[in-house]
């Protein structure tokens, strides 16, 4: 059976005039009502909200754990996949001789800033502390919790979260995305990756729920990143000297627990106004500019942070754990990636124990990895035209993954051996996860005078600012795209303000309505319907990379400059 050329158009109508010039209307108006809703319901009835929230996220994690899981471990397959596949490897990302418009620097530096970057200011140091402190072999009984036989069982389980498993999520979303915009020419939006299997009927209803989808799934994604940001942000300002910004001590909440040393409203106010006012400014000035530069600053920012740890930390105990915990977590990624803990619902019992800690932590990771997907995608869509499949596969995936082992090894090998040998006494154990990156420095540089103290504080709470920046700023120029089918010209400027405001508003109640868990019952919800879009991403980009293999042999042109507009579907 003869083999037809791609579909290289897909008609999505915008507005030709009015406010809504050159957007869909179909997808921005109901990403607006939705977003908007959600926000009205955190803010004026949170207790309300809280409760069904986490009425819902319960149920999630009850039927869709072993979901999250094995997604994610089929992402790492399909990309590993394809850069092993010699006929997908060598496709370029564009037409061919297109060459990449960014450095490799430049490259690397906004994967990693717009990608997790902000994270590794809370979670390198706070997440080796924790899984230090329980994971499942403590609650097994295999391994000791705070003992030196449980170090290398909390790398596992870091180097889990923070490796291939989370950029794979974010190298299907930017590869789908990349080849059917550059390759095939169709609007930079999520549904264009889809065309394989449903062709242009997604430039109707079924496209643009998939585009919608999309949108909300980022700006909860994001959220929850801002969300951690904002509560680590007020701590840095209030290791500098800036009080007023977190409950005074005696504080309760309704219920009556105590609150005393979390943000207070007026805190969390004036951490989003900065951000979201600075995050704004940049969208407007575009990727080439704006957050090209931020970009680069905070790579050299975290440079100098990382080189303090390493020079100055636990040198030998983080070179140990960097390359002992890669070699632990590659020979436990099989079982890991598809191993699912089922509760027996009796609860304290070691079954509950484990699926409740697999509901903490790597499928809420999974989750946000997932959600936070269509952003960093389409991100890593933009700066990647001209590149070739195994590169960008590659590029995306190890790299910034070893980045992360670096960051977890000494920033969070340091806090684990000062807690191992007794320096710390529970000083960083018992900081809140925002903190502890802070609590740590002082402790360090302390002794040595207080100002260098102080310092080191500034210098980490300039890096967190530009990271949320990076972030935001990048959320809404890609809410933007997709609301605009995938055009990213100057008529969008007018939405950055909404989508600015929008996203503050989201993080803000939901901070309000139930603190940081309230915005990660929120993103896991919202992450379930993108992951199914996720998986048949996949699909699709694996059938349209065979059929292209197949046209080639066949002489026929599979790049959107040689095929002429409105061919036949896949």
């Amino acid at each position: 059976m003869s083999i037809k050329p791609p579909l290289t158009d897909l008609p999505i109508s915008t507005s030709e005039g009015g406010f809504y010039n050159g957007f869909a209307t179909a997808v921005a108006v109901p990403a607006k009502i939705i977003i908007s809703a959600l926000c009205v319901w955190a803010i004026f009835w949170p207790i309300a909200s809280g409760a069904i929230l986490n009425g819902i996220n319960t149920v999630i994690l009850d039927l869709f754990a072993a979901w999250y899981i094995w997604t994610v471990a089929f992402f790492v397959i399909v990309c590993l996949g394809l850069a092993l596949w010699p006929t997908a490897g060598r496709m370029n990302l564009g037409a061919d001789g297109d060459k990449p418009e960014f450095s490799n620097f430049s490259w690397f530096s906004m994967m990693f800033g717009a990608g997790i970057g902000v994270g590794m200011l809370t979670w390198a140091v706070a997440e080796p502390i924790a899984h230090f402190k329980n994971n499942p072999s403590v609650i097994q009984g295999a391994t000791t919790a705070l003992g030196e036989d449980n170090v290398r069982e909390a790398y596992v389980w870091s180097f889990l979260h923070w490796g291939l498993g989370a950029w794979a999520c974010y190298a299907v979303a930017g590869l789908g995305l990349a080849f059917f915009s550059y390759r095939r020419g169709l609007p930079l939006t999520i549904r264009s990756s889809l065309t394989p299997l449903f062709g242009k009927s997604l430039a109707g209803t079924l496209g643009h729920v998939i585009d919608i989808v999309a949108v909300v799934a980022t700006i909860l994604g994001v959220a929850q990143t801002l969300g951690f940001g904002v509560d680590q942000l007020v701590a840095g300002f209030t290791r500098i000297g800036i009080g007023g910004l977190v409950h005074e001590a005696g504080a309760v909440d309704a219920a009556g627990k105590d609150i005393a040393g979390t943000v207070n409203t007026f805190g969390i106010v004036v951490a989003l106004l900065i951000i979201m006012g600075a995050s704004t400014l940049s969208a407007l000035s575009g990727v080439g500019k704006g957050i090209k530069w931020l970009s680069n600053i905070n790579m050299v920012l975290s440079i100098v942070l990382l080189g303090f740890f390493i020079i100055f930390g636990s040198t030998f105990f983080g070179a140990t754990a960097f390359f002992v915990g890669i070699w632990d977590y590659l020979l436990a990624l099989p079982f890991l990636s598809f191993n699912v803990y089922t509760s027996d619902g009796v609860e304290g019992s070691q079954a509950f124990l484990l699926a409740q800690w697999q509901g903490w932590w790597p499928v809420f990771y999974w989750a946000w990895w997932i959600a936070f997907a269509p952003f960093v995608g389409l991100f890593l869509a933009r700066i990647s035209k001209g590149r070739s499949i195994r590169e960008f596969v590659l590029g995306a995936m190890i790299v910034p993954a070893l980045m992360c082992f670096v960051w977890f090894a000494w920033a969070g090998g340091t806090a684990v051996d000062l807690e191992l040998n007794g320096a710390a006494n529970g000083l960083i154990l018992d900081a809140g996860n925002g903190d502890k990156i802070f609590a740590m420095t002082e402790f360090m540089l302390s002794p040595i005078g207080d100002w260098l103290a102080w310092g080191m504080a500034l210098l980490i709470v300039t890096l967190l600012m530009t990271f949320l920046v990076t972030s935001a700023d990048s959320a809404v120029l890609i809410v933007n795209t997709i609301n605009a089918a995938g055009d990213e010209g100057p008529k969008a400027r007018p939405h950055i303000l909404f989508w600015g405001s929008a996203l503050a508003f989201v993080v803000g109640g939901l901070l309000i309505s139930g603190g940081t868990s309230a915005i990660q019952t929120a993103m896991v919800i919202g992450a379930l319907p993108f992951s199914v879009v996720m998986v048949l991403m996949c699909i699709s980009l694996i059938k349209a990379i065979y059929n292209d293999g197949r046209r080639e042999k066949a002489g026929i042109a599979t790049v959107a400059t040689d095929v002429e507009a409105a061919a036949p579907a896949e």
